[in-house]
C-alpha cells in the first residue's frame, strides 16, 4: 500500500507539531489534542459500552467451553476423544487455552464475567483497528470513521467466543504486514511467530492469519521478476517468517492435530450449512450492509488505480470469498477494506493525529473507566444476567430434572447442548464441538429436530431416557403424541420428556409433578 507520508511538512503543522509556537498555537494544539483524545475514548469504549447494554450470555458455545476447561483442570491435560456426548470419538479442544481464560474469569466474576470478557476484548479490537488504519491515513477523520465503520460491520460477533482473538491477531497482524511493505522495515515481522504460537492455542482461524503471509510471500517473490508489482519486503526474509509462523502454530499440546481438525471442519459442508453462523450473510441487519459496502468502495479504489495492487487485491478476494461464504468470518473484510480504503483514499493531511505514545496510558485508562460506568449505569450484574439466561437456555428445564433426580441418556438439540453440558453435567446428544467428530450423526440430529420422515427411527432418540425439547421445534410436537415418551415438565421454553420404559414405581413423583404440569397448562 502506498505511502501516506506528506512530502513535505505545510506551515500549519509545523505550527501545531512543533515544540515552539505562539501562546495561542501552543493553546490551540492542546485544545485539539484533548479532543481527539476524548473521541478515541468514545471510539474504543463506546461499542464496548453497547456489548455490555446486550449483555449477552446465552451463547450456546460458551458453556460447553466452561465445561472443558473444568475437564482439562481436573485431569491436568487436554482431551482427545470427545468427553460430552459420550460417544469416545476423536476429537481437539483446540480453544483451550480460551477456555482457561473465560473459566478462570467467570470463577471470579460469574455471568458478569462472560460480558467484561467480550467488552475487553471489544475496546482492544477497536483499538487495533484504528492503530492500523491511522498509520494508513493522515487525516484523523477520515480514521476515525473508518474505524467506526468497520467494528459496526462485526458487530455481530461481539460475543463471549474465542473468535474475539482472531480479529485482534489478524489486526495486529495486517498493521505489521502492510507497515513492512510501506517502509521496509522487517523487525516487526519478528512478532508473527510469537503471535502465532497463542493464536493456535486460543482459536483455530489462525488459518486466515498464515494466508495473508502466503500471499505477502507470493508478492515478495514475484516482485523480483515483474516490475508492476512493488513491495519493500525481502523475500528472503518473507520466506524465513513464513516458515516460522507455520511452525509455531504448530506450538500446541495437538501439534499437527491443529491443521487437521482445521481441514476436518473445512470439510463438513453439510453439517456446517446448517448452522446459523456458518451460513451467507442475510443483510437483515445493518453490519451485513455496511461490510457489502466496505468491498464495493474498497473494490472500486484499487480498480482506480494505475498500477496493480497484487497484494491488496489477492487480499480483498480472500477476504471476500470467505466473508460473504460464512457470515460468522466477516470480521476479515472489516479489517481488509478498512486497511484498503486507509491507504487508497486521499485526506485532509493538515487534519492528523496529534496526540504522542504518551497519551495512551490515559486513554486505555478513561476507556476502562467508560467501561466500569457502563457496567454500573446499565445495572449489569449476575442477578439480573441470570434471568436473561433463564429467557434463552432451559434453566428451569434443568433444574427440574436435578430435582427428580432424572438420568439420561438424554435428546437434546444443538442450541441447547452446551448449557446442557455444562449445568446438567450428564452427556449429551448435540452440541456445537460435536461437528468435530463427524459429519454424519450430528447432520442426522438436525433433520430428527425438524421431523423428518424417519425421525421415529433415530438411534440416539429410541435410547434416550430423557428429552429436553425447545417448545417451538416440530419433533417437540410429535413427541406428545408418541405413546414410548410421557410430558413431565413444561413452560415457555422447554418441555422435558420421560421414556416410559424408564417409569417405574419409584417414578410415582415424577408422573404426579408431570400431571400437575398438564393441568397447569
Amino acid at each position: 500500500m502506498k505511502s501516506t507520508e506528506p512530502a513535505r511538512s505545510t506551515a500549519k503543522e509545523d505550527a501545531l507539531h512543533g515544540a515552539s509556537g505562539s501562546p495561542a498555537e501552543l493553546r490551540s494544539r492542546r485544545n485539539l489534542q484533548w479532543a481527539q483524545g476524548a473521541i478515541l475514548v468514545l471510539l474504543y469504549s463506546l461499542p464496548a459500552v453497547m456489548c455490555i447494554h446486550s449483555a449477552f450470555v446465552a451463547d450456546p458455545d460458551v458453556w460447553w467451553h466452561l465445561r472443558d476447561a473444568e475437564w482439562i483442570l481436573q485431569h491436568n491435560a487436554v482431551p482427545h476423544t470427545d468427553p460430552f456426548s459420550g460417544a469416545g470419538r476423536p476429537w481437539a479442544a483446540y480453544s483451550w487455552l480460551f477456555e482457561l481464560l473465560i473459566f478462570g474469569i467467570f470463577q471470579r466474576l460469574g455471568l458478569v464475567g462472560l460480558v467484561a470478557y467480550s467488552a475487553g476484548m471489544v475496546v482492544a479490537i477497536a483499538a487495533a483497528l484504528h492503530r492500523l488504519i491511522r498509520r494508513l491515513q493522515a487525516d484523523f477523520t477520515i480514521a476515525a470513521l473508518l474505524t467506526a465503520v468497520a467494528v459496526s460491520c462485526i458487530a455481530g460477533l461481539f460475543t463471549p467466543r474465542p473468535w474475539l482473538f482472531s480479529i485482534l491477531f489478524f489486526t495486529l497482524e495486517l498493521d505489521l504486514l502492510m507497515q513492512a511493505r510501506k517502509t521496509g522495515r522487517m523487525r516487526g515481522l519478528l512478532w508473527l511467530p510469537v503471535v502465532f504460537a497463542l493464536w493456535t492455542n486460543l482459536h483455530i482461524q489462525f488459518f486466515a492469519g498464515l494466508a495473508v503471509l502466503a500471499i505477502a510471500l507470493t508478492e515478495a517473490a514475484l516482485a523480483r521478476r515483474w516490475t508492476g508489482i512493488h513491495t519493500r519486503i525481502r523475500p528472503g526474509w518473507m520466506s524465513g517468517i513464513f516458515v516460522a509462523c507455520v511452525l509455531a502454530a504448530l506450538c500446541s499440546p495437538y501439534g499437527w492435530g491443529s491443521y487437521s481438525s482445521l481441514f476436518g471442519m473445512a470439510a463438513q459442508s453439510g453439517i456446517l450449512s446448517r448452522v446459523t453462523e456458518m451460513q451467507a450473510m442475510s443483510f437483515r441487519h445493518f453490519n451485513d450492509w455496511s461490510a457489502l459496502l466496505f468491498a464495493f468502495v474498497a473494490t472500486g479504489l484499487l480498480a482506480r488505480t494505475r498500477r496493480f495492487a497484487f497484494f491488496e487485491s489477492v487480499l480483498l478476494a480472500f477476504a471476500v470469498y470467505i466473508s460473504f461464504h460464512s457470515q460468522r468470518d466477516v470480521w476479515v473484510l472489516a479489517v481488509v477494506a478498512s486497511g484498503i480504503l486507509a491507504s487508497e483514499i486521499k485526506g485532509d493531511k493538515d487534519n492528523r493525529f496529534l496526540l504522542t505514545a504518551s497519551a495512551a496510558p490515559a486513554i486505555a485508562v478513561a476507556s476502562v473507566l467508560a467501561l466500569l460506568l457502563g457496567f454500573r449505569a446499565l445495572g449489569v450484574n449476575n442477578v439480573r444476567l441470570r434471568a436473561n439466561l433463564a429467557k434463552q437456555m432451559p434453566v428451569r428445564a434443568v433444574e427440574f430434572v436435578k430435582e427428580k433426580g432424572l438420568n439420561g441418556p438424554l435428546f437434546n438439540n444443538f442450541d441447547w447442548g452446551g448449557y446442557l453440558i455444562w449445568d446438567l453435567r450428564m452427556p449429551v446428544s448435540a452440541y456445537g464441538g460435536i461437528s468435530l467428530v463427524g459429519e454424519a450423526r450430528p447432520d442426522r440430529l438436525y433433520t430428527t429436530w425438524e421431523a423428518a420422515p424417519d425421525w421415529a427411527v433415530d438411534p440416539d432418540l429410541l435410547k434416550a431416557n430423557l428429552v429436553i425439547a425447545p417448545v417451538a421445534l416440530p419433533l417437540t410436537q410429535l413427541l406428545r403424541l408418541d405413546p414410548r415418551f410421557q410430558l413431565a415438565d413444561e413452560d415457555k421454553l422447554a418441555a422435558v420428556f420421560v421414556s416410559r420404559s424408564s417409569l417405574s414405581s419409584g417414578k410415582a413423583e415424577l408422573a404426579a409433578a408431570a400431571d400437575k404440569s398438564a393441568s397447569s397448562r
